[in-house]
């Protein structure tokens, strides 16, 4: 699925495409908010209103992430390839926790 590539490399390039400061702040804030409204997302079958903060989050954290590529001047990386939709979360995670 990633193409024979490490993570360190899908990583590596995704990096390239975020290195406005005001993109990263976005993104740091933005993957973790469309992460959070997946995992939400089946319990908002069974608990009233979860179903609503998941779908708010998610798109928050959607125009976050466009917010950000507009400072950066460069379209989203999953517009070119979308398996970096998978390496965004990646990236964020190595990046909070090292």
């Amino acid at each position: 699925m990633m193409g024979g590539r490490s993570w360190d490399d899908w990583i590596e390039e995704y990096q390239k495409a975020h290195e406005h400061p005001v993109n990263r702040l976005t993104h740091t804030f933005g993957i973790p908010m469309i992460a959070l409204a997946i995992i939400l997302l089946p319990f908002g079958f069974f608990v009233n209103h979860v179903w609503l903060a998941a779908a708010i989050l998610f798109v928050l954290g959607w125009i976050l992430q466009f917010v950000g590529h507009y400072y950066e001047g460069k379209p989203p990386e999953f517009m070119r390839d979308y398996r970096f939709l998978f390496v965004g979360l990646r990236w964020w995670l190595k990046k909070t926790f090292g």
